[in-house]
């Protein structure tokens, strides 16, 4: 798991007292809870994230922001050779979107970027999921409330991912006329990729339906529970011309 940050350092990856962070330690116990997986965290990228210790691990976990001091070859390698292994995937959380902004290899592979946060910290939206039968979504049931900071996109391309949750505007105060997704999972070679934008607020990582949901993303990825990844960017296009027509009714 990767929490370091060239760019804003979120409360979630700030560690005090040499402790790990809120969302290094939840995804920790969450492994040892389940009995799934272990976890090693680092915010030294340069030490850590290696070809030749990429080798010892199946997933690689984001919650980063900028350009990370990975070097170009180590990061090619990472994307085009071990991500698109059978086996290996990609989680990001929140501003894990927010991170290499441009460049095209890695928001190809993730499915979009940050382009700003109209719903500030502790706003409350209402989600919408789309998809309640895969893992990574289920937990949420149809239909949930939440408050915490929330992304739109840019290069985003809907024909690419299978959009799990997004905002629902009609139920949402504060409005904006366009698709806002929530989370989403994509197929990336044989490997995996889910992402999920919520994670800003520090209590979003002890919200027992967050850890719920990324366990299931973990799940899918190691092909423990089956979770379908086909693009459905009708869902996309419902979903804009929805938000547009929720938001002429402010």
């Amino acid at each position: 798991m990767v929490t370091q940050s060239a760019g804003f350092k979120h409360g979630s990856v700030t560690r005090k007292e040499n402790q790990l962070s809120p969302s290094e330690r939840a995804i920790t116990d969450l492994g040892i809870k389940s009995g799934l997986f272990r976890v090693d965290c680092t915010q030294d990228v340069k030490k850590d994230f290696t070809k030749e210790k990429l080798a010892g691990y199946d997933i690689v976990y984001f919650y980063t922001t900028g350009k990370l001091p990975i070097d170009e070859e180590t990061l090619d390698y990472f994307i085009n050779d071990w991500l698109k292994q059978k086996g290996h995937g990609f989680i990001g959380s929140h501003s894990a979107t927010d991170t290499y902004n441009n460049d095209k290899i890695y928001y190809e592979m993730i499915g979009g970027t940050f382009n700003g946060h109209p719903w500030n910290a502790g706003s409350q939206i209402t989600v919408t999921v789309h998809d309640t039968k895969h893992p990574a979504a289920k937990p949420w049931g149809e239909e949930f409330t939440i408050k915490d900071e929330i992304y739109q996109f840019k290069n985003f391309e809907p024909k690419n991912v299978r959009v799990l949750m997004s905002m629902n505007m009609e139920k949402t105060k504060q409005k904006a006329p366009y698709h806002v997704p929530i989370a989403w999972v994509k197929d990336w070679g044989n490997g995996r990729v889910f992402y999920i934008s919520l994670g800003h607020q520090e209590d979003i990582w002890t919200n027992e339906k967050y850890m719920e949901s990324v366990l299931g993303g973990i799940k899918w990825i190691l092909r423990k529970e089956d979770g379908d990844a086909t693009p459905n960017p009708d869902v996309s296009e419902k979903w804009n011309e929805k938000s547009k027509a929720d938001a002429k009714r402010l």
